[in-house]
C-alpha cells in the first residue's frame, strides 16, 4: 500500500476530496486508515482547518468527521499530499478533540 499521513484521495463513490489523518506506522500495520473529509466551501474555525497542497489542492479539512477508510474496499486515488506543517496542524487539532478536560 502506497498511501501517507497527509496524503488527499479522491474516494470512488464521493464528489469531495479527503486528507489521511492516521500515523504512518498504523498505515503500514492495518492496512486502512484514518480520512477527514476536505471541502472547498467550509468556512475555517477551531476544528476546520484550511490547508494547501503541495500541487495547489485546496480546501479545509473537517477534524472533527473523521473515518477510517480500507483502501481495499474503496478505489483511492492520491491526487495531491499536505506539507508536513499543515500535517501538524491537523494532527494537533484532532488530538485536541480527544484530551481530556
Amino acid at each position: 500500500m502506497n498511501f501517507f499521513q497527509g496524503d488527499i484521495l479522491k474516494v470512488a463513490g464521493f464528489k469531495n476530496l479527503f486528507v489521511i489523518v492516521s500515523k504512518n506506522a498504523f498505515i503500514r500495520d492495518t492496512g486502512v486508515f484514518h480520512v477527514c473529509p476536505l471541502l472547498a466551501h467550509c468556512p475555517e474555525g477551531p476544528v476546520h482547518i484550511a490547508v494547501k497542497g503541495k500541487e495547489g489542492t485546496g480546501g479545509v479539512v473537517v477534524c472533527e468527521q473523521m473515518k477510517l477508510l480500507d483502501p481495499t474496499a474503496r478505489g483511492c486515488t492520491r491526487i495531491d499530499s499536505l506539507s508536513y506543517a499543515y500535517i501538524m496542524d491537523v494532527s494537533d487539532t484532532i488530538q485536541g478533540i480527544f484530551e481530556y478536560d
